[in-house]
């Protein structure tokens, strides 16, 4: 029964995190955007002390369920597992922890984010490596799906469905994508948790918390008749059953382990009651493990105390150009997110705006400083300012927006006119697209010849009533560069 709880409540969480992922309308976030929030590291940085305590709360009394049901990698890894089972089964054996490799990416891990890393301490990140291959890989067979639904529904003149655009936001992202999938799908398939229990910092984390769980599976010695099913079903790799041990830092509560167990010797009690005579004593180590739960709690606190600060942005709605991207002296960061240097710190590059902004201006940084982070570009669309998506669905806060009004406020870059691309200038043509559609009224049109009343027109650019939302570029006809574009903001500034 424990075992069905579980999968169901995982099933769930599972199916919803990635819906949140695959949506390209947005309207899921409504109703379940607070599971991209619960997660753990999005929750450290934000600074969500709530949802912290909670999730410590919940491994301390009942060890990594975390990780077994709201984690949705850990839950990608096992259905790549269970699949792997239908072929071979009693397929795993107990293998001692690898210590020193799970605390030494731990310590790399934590050293990025303090030194400004985060988008590349984020590659191994759990939440935010599933997010990645949810929206680079499961998201375009989903938006072709829905295509193909809508080339019947409109054939059958129902308009229940409506096309759209699928598009690679990014090679290097596409690359970190694939590379992390086939890694997890031979993890998983050969080894059940390999991942979790060696490299995942948070399955770190909460392995060392899991120590202390105040419910978790004992062995009863009385019972067991050591067939060592439990340990050949334990895709953690955790249980040795000839010593009658559980290693409480790598369970992650599946509950397999009971399921399999004919004898009925392992049970999911607490603690306290587990009878030193009959059932397996603690793992060894006591101490050490009382001194490795104080430090690396200390370390998380230290983190989580340098990265206090606030932060913001918002996404888009408009007509798909097909443009080059002109080179930015800075690139753009979202409304919202106060400057570069703080999206670069809080963002955990989990691609959750990237999918839902509506009219695809967010996409990933290949810049190493800022690897996989969202910023901005507008040959496919501009930064609407009646929508907040971006915002709405940030699991860190790294983009906060507090409303609508006081984004139109905020000037993340500024327009830069280039003659030689106008087409007033190259062909004689009478344009004015950008002064039209500037939300702003920072564009007016001039003409080109002082001197010559009738001479075609040619935008000026008012820097200090810009905004950057980039409606400018996005319209201006001159192809393969428009005439006009943004150059960024490192720090945002209220106009």
């Amino acid at each position: 029964m424990l075992r069905k709880t579980r999968i169901a409540a995982a099933a769930i969480c599972f199916t919803l995190i990635t819906l949140l992922f695959l949506d390209f309308t947005g309207s899921l976030h409504t109703w379940f955007g607070w599971l991209a929030k619960i997660q753990f590291l999005p929750a450290v940085l934000a600074l969500n002390v709530g949802v912290v305590v909670l999730l410590v709360a919940l491994t301390l009394l009942f060890g990594r369920v975390y990780c077994s049901v709201i984690c949705p990698l850990g839950v990608f890894q096992d259905i790549i597992s269970w699949i792997a089972g239908k072929r071979k089964k009693n397929r795993f054996r107990y293998s001692p922890a690898l210590s020193w490799l799970r605390y030494s990416v731990l310590v790399l891990f934590v050293a990025a984010l303090l030194a400004g890393f985060a988008s590349w301490a984020a590659l191994i990140a759990p939440y935010s490596a599933y997010g990645r291959m949810a929206s680079t890989l499961f998201a375009p067979l989903y938006q072709w799906g829905n295509n193909l639904l809508a080339y019947f529904a409109e054939r059958a003149d129902s308009y229940a469905f409506y096309s759209t655009e699928v598009w690679i936001k990014g090679t290097s992202t596409l690359i970190v994508a694939i590379a992390t999938f086939v890694v997890l799908f031979i993890l998983a398939w050969r080894n059940g948790r390999t991942y979790c229990n060696t490299i995942c910092p948070v399955g770190t984390v909460l392995g060392v918390l899991s120590r202390f769980s105040l419910f978790r599976p004992v062995i009863d010695t009385t019972r067991c008749n050591g067939c060592q099913s439990c340990a050949r079903n334990c895709k953690a790799s955790c249980i040795d059953a000839k010593n009658h041990a559980i290693d409480y830092s790598r369970c992650v509560v599946c509950m397999d382990c009971i399921e399999k167990c004919t004898q009925g010797a392992i049970r999911y009690i607490p603690r306290h009651k587990a009878k030193q005579a009959c059932l397996a004593p603690d793992e060894k180590g006591g101490n050490h493990s009382r001194r490795a739960f104080l430090s690396l709690t200390g370390l998380l606190a230290t983190t989580a105390l340098l990265k206090a600060q606030e932060k913001k942005v918002d996404g888009g709605l408009a007509i798909i150009e097909d443009k080059k991207i002109p080179k930015r002296a800075t690139p753009i960061t979202p409304p919202g997110s106060l400057s570069a240097a703080n999206m670069a710190q809080h963002c955990t590059a989990c691609q959750l705006c990237v999918s839902v902004c509506p009219n695809q201006v967010l996409r990933p940084s290949s810049n190493p400083a800022t690897f996989m982070q969202p910023e901005m570009s507008y040959e496919r669309g501009y930064c609407r300012p009646e929508c907040a998506k971006c915002a709405e669905v940030c699991p860190t806060d790294a983009i906060h927006l507090t409303s609508l009004a006081e984004k139109s406020s905020i000037q993340i870059g500024h327009a830069v006119w280039i003659k030689k691309n106008c087409l007033p200038v190259t062909d004689g043509v009478s344009c004015g697209n950008c002064a039209r559609h500037c939300p702003t009224g920072a564009i007016q049109m001039v003409p080109s010849d002082p001197d010559v009343t009738d001479s075609p027109q040619i935008p000026v650019i008012n820097v200090e009533r810009c905004i950057g939302c980039g409606s400018c570029e996005n319209l201006c006809p001159a192809r393969p560069f428009s005439a006009i574009y943004v150059e960024g903001h490192k720090n945002h500034r209220i106009i």
